[in-house]
């Protein structure tokens, strides 16, 4: 168990996203009842104090009151942490594109490209994430998707590779909804079959079989 002193900083990082005006702070804040409502404007306009934040941390760690934790972390006992058996390992990557809207973007994976929507982040969403199968793509909003746009300018940028078992099936199935291709099927000199779609706010992305 995290000894108080983590707790303690926990609780300070919270009030530096207040007052920083992160509008991660409104997923925190509503996990207490009384503010389970509010959206996250409303959030970064409440007068946020340490007392506050505490509590947020105590109901997050499974108790409920700061004093609560406290007693508990207080008396746990110190476990050494363990080392580690070799270098780390990566074990993954995600792709983050920038969108206007993020929800209206989920939908477009979900409705047109037959993604699940895992969750949406923020009132309104500032964060999103979607998946097909082991496919994970990520959804960051941005006033105005800059990359994208400087991504045309250079022709065939791609922001996002997605592999596929039968991209051709994957092809015909997108085409059957209606999806924006600015490159269709192509055998790559390189080995690979693919080809590309657009998303509403300009992202290019391609889906891939090698082989």
């Amino acid at each position: 168990m995290p000894v108080l002193d983590t707790y303690r900083k926990q609780a300070k990082l919270l009030l530096r996203w207040h007052r920083e005006r992160n509008y991660s702070i409104g997923e925190k804040v509503r996990r207490l009842e009384r503010y389970r409502s509010l959206t996250d404007h409303e959030v970064l306009a409440l007068k946020f104090t340490l007392t506050m934040a505490q509590e947020i941390v105590a109901v997050e760690a499974g108790h409920d009151s700061w004093a609560a934790l406290k007693a508990v972390a207080e008396g746990a006992e110190k476990v050494p942490p363990r080392e580690r058996p070799g270098p780390p390992v990566m074990t993954d990557v995600v792709p983050i594109l920038f969108v206007r809207n993020v929800e209206a973007s989920a939908t477009f994976f979900q409705n047109m490209l037959g993604f699940d929507i895992d969750f949406l982040h923020g009132k309104p969403p500032f964060y999103g994430a979607v998946s097909r199968d082991a496919a994970r793509v990520h959804l960051r909003f941005v006033h105005e998707p800059f990359f994208a746009r400087e991504a045309t300018k250079e022709g065939g940028l791609i922001l996002a590779s997605i592999e596929t078992s039968d991209v051709r099936g994957l092809f015909e199935e997108f085409k059957a909804r209606g999806v924006d291709f600015p490159q269709t099927l192509v055998k790559q000199p390189w080995g690979g079959t693919e080809f590309h779609v657009r998303d509403p706010d300009g992202n290019v992305f391609s889906f891939v079989t090698f082989g």
